[in-house]
């Protein structure tokens, strides 16, 4: 079976409470444990990798709300893919 392509996934989780800062570094410190290649934005976590372990990763982000003590949390995702894969840097490169 041929390698999985290459997605880049954003994440944003919004943990309602007042003060959502220590759950938003839950959330993080989830996907940062999972191993894929991400990075932390003003906005949101991107990731890449596959979209399984792009979802996966995910996922434990909004896990790690509940876990971090929130009674509702909303988490947006987007992904990008292509055909032949897409990558962070190929997003990023004309802005370097």
């Amino acid at each position: 079976m041929p390698n999985p392509r290459t997605v880049v996934v954003g994440v944003q989780v919004l943990p309602f409470t007042d003060d959502p800062y220590p759950v938003v570094d839950k959330a993080i410190a989830a996907i940062k444990a999972s191993g894929i290649y991400h990075m932390v934005t003003p906005m949101e976590t991107v990731m890449e990798g596959s979209l399984e372990a792009c979802l996966k990763a995910a996922q434990a982000a909004h896990e790690a709300c509940f876990e971090a003590g929130v009674q509702k949390a909303v988490t947006i995702i987007k992904i990008s893919d292509a055909i032949n894969g897409s990558t962070i840097d190929d997003k990023l490169a004309k802005y370097r």
